[in-house]
C-alpha cells in the first residue's frame, strides 16, 4: 500500500486540498476568490488568453491561464508518459491480446457516459446549452480509482490489473478528445508544423544521432556526453516550442508537450505505473518524471484552488448530467462492452476475475474528478453552466462509496 498512498499523496491530496479551500472561499467571499482567479500577471505578451483591452485584442496571462494552460502541461505529460510506455515497451500494459478486453471495456466506459449525458440533456430540455459538456463524464481519475480498487479488491486481485489497463486507455482517449473536440481558439493547423518540427529535431539531434554515432562503441561517448552535459535541456527547449505551436494552432496548450514525450530516451521495458521497480529506472524519461513529481504536486494544488471554487447555488441540471453520466453511464458502458468482449468476441476476462468484478470495476472507474474538472473548465465558458458541471465532477468522488458498497453487496473476494 505504500506506493499507492505515495502516488495519491503525490498527485491527488494537494489537489483535494486546493479544491476544498476553493469551495469554502468561493462560498464565503466570492468576489475576492474570482479576483484571484482572474488576476492578470502579464498583458500584451506572446502568450496568454485573447482578451479585448481598450479596443485592442491582446494576450493576457492570468493565474487561471498560468495553471490551466501552461503548468498543467506537465501533468498531462506525465499521463502521456504512462500511456506511451504502456504502448511501446516490452511488457507494456496496452500491448497484445491481453489488453483487448480492457480496451473494449474502455470504449464502453467512454461511450456510456456520453449517451446518458446527452439523453438526460434532451429529457431535461437543456441540450442546447449543455451539449458541449458531453466529454466531461468520460474521464477516470486514475489515482483515486486505483486507491479505491485496492480497498475493494485487495492488492493481488486480477481486477486491479484490469482497472489499470482501463484507466490508462481512458487517459489516452481523454487526451485525444481534448485535442480534437476542444480547441482553445480558431484552429490554425499550420502552427502544428512547429510542434512536429521541434519533436523531430530533438529526437534526431539529441536521441537518434548520438546512438547512431555510438554504434559499435561500448563506451557510448556521444550518448554519454549528451546525457551528462545537456541533460533534459534539449527537450525543455523543444517542449516550449511545441507548447507555443499548440497555442497558436488553437489547440489546448496544456497538451503541447505530448509530441515531445515519445522523443525522450526511455527504458526498454515497462514495470507498471505503481510497480516499485519504476522508481529505480535511470533512463531520461523516468528521471524527468521523478524531477517533475514535486512541482506537479503544487501545480495540482493551484489547479484545484483556481478551478473548484463553485458556489453551491450553482448546482443545477449540468451537475446531474455529469454526475449521472459518470455513476450510471460509466459502469453500464464498461459492463456491456466488457461482457461483449469476454463472451461473444471470446476474448475472455483475466483468470480469477468474475462478471461481478467487472461491474464493480465500472463503479470504481466512475470517479472522474481531476480530468473531469479540467474538461469542464474548457468545455464551457466561465459562468453558471461551467460551475454546475464542475460541481458534478467534484461530486463524482462519491463513486468511491458506491464502489465499496457494491463490492460488499456483490460479494467480491478480496485478495491480500
Amino acid at each position: 500500500m505504500y506506493r499507492v498512498w505515495s502516488y495519491v499523496a503525490d498527485y491527488s491530496l494537494l489537489l483535494i486540498g486546493g479544491a476544498v479551500i476553493a469551495l469554502f472561499w468561493a462560498n464565503a467571499a466570492p468576489e475576492s476568490y474570482h479576483a484571484l482567479v482572474h488576476f492578470p500577471l502579464w498583458t500584451g505578451g506572446p502568450i496568454g488568453a485573447l482578451e479585448t483591452h481598450s479596443g485592442s485584442l491582446l494576450r493576457v496571462v492570468t493565474l487561471h491561464f498560468l495553471f490551466n494552460d501552461v503548468l498543467m502541461a506537465f501533468f498531462f505529460a506525465i499521463a502521456a508518459k504512462e500511456v506511451w510506455e504502456a504502448v511501446i515497451l516490452r511488457e507494456g500494459a496496452l500491448r497484445g491480446r491481453k489488453a483487448l478486453t480492457p480496451l473494449i471495456a474502455t470504449a464502453g466506459g467512454m461511450a456510456g457516459p456520453v449517451v446518458i449525458y446527452l439523453c438526460l440533456a434532451v429529457a431535461l430540455g437543456v441540450l442546447e446549452e449543455t451539449s458541449r459538456g458531453w466529454a466531461i463524464p468520460t474521464a477516470t481519475d486514475i489515482a483515486f480509482s486505483y486507491l479505491v480498487g485496492r480497498v475493494v479488491f485487495g492488492a493481488r486481485h486480477p481486477a486491479i490489473g484490469f482497472l489499470l489497463l482501463l484507466a490508462i486507455a481512458d487517459d489516452a482517449g481523454g487526451l485525444a478528445i481534448l485535442a480534437i473536440f476542444y480547441p482553445s481558439a480558431d484552429v490554425a493547423p499550420h502552427w502544428l508544423l512547429l510542434s512536429l518540427a521541434a519533436a523531430f529535431a530533438v529526437y534526431f539531434l539529441a536521441n537518434a544521432l548520438p546512438r547512431r554515432l555510438d554504434r559499435g562503441d561500448q563506451d557510448r561517448p556521444h550518448s554519454t556526453w549528451m546525457r551528462k552535459t545537456l541533460g533534459f535541456w534539449p527537450w525543455a527547449v523543444a517542449g516550449a516550442a511545441s507548447w507555443y505551436g499548440f497555442q497558436m494552432a488553437g489547440l489546448h496548450p496544456a497538451l503541447g508537450l505530448l509530441p515531445i514525450v515519445p522523443t525522450i530516451p526511455h527504458a526498454e521495458r515497462e514495470f507498471g505505473i505503481f510497480a516499485e521497480e519504476e522508481g529505480c529506472q535511470t533512463d531520461l524519461l523516468n528521471i524527468i518524471e521523478h524531477g517533475l513529481k514535486v512541482p506537479v504536486q503544487f501545480v495540482l494544488f493551484g489547479f484545484g484552488l483556481l478551478n473548484a471554487g463553485v458556489e453551491f447555488s450553482a448546482i443545477s441540471e449540468p451537475t446531474w448530467l455529469v454526475l449521472l453520466g459518470l455513476t450510471i453511464g460509466k459502469p453500464l458502458g464498461i459492463i456491456v462492452f466488457g461482457l461483449l468482449a469476454a463472451y461473444p468476441l471470446r476474448l475472455g476476462l483475466p483468470a480469477g476475475m468474475a462478471v461481478r468484478d467487472l461491474l464493480v470495476v465500472g463503479f470504481v472507474a466512475a470517479i472522474g474528478f481531476t480530468v473531469a474538472l479540467f474538461v469542464a473548465s474548457v468545455a464551457f465558458p466561465g459562468g453558471a453552466v461551467q460551475d454546475a458541471a464542475k460541481m458534478g465532477a467534484l461530486f463524482s468522488l462519491g463513486s468511491a462509496v458506491i464502489a465499496i458498497t457494491a463490492g460488499r453487496v456483490f460479494g467480491v473476494h478480496r485478495s491480500a
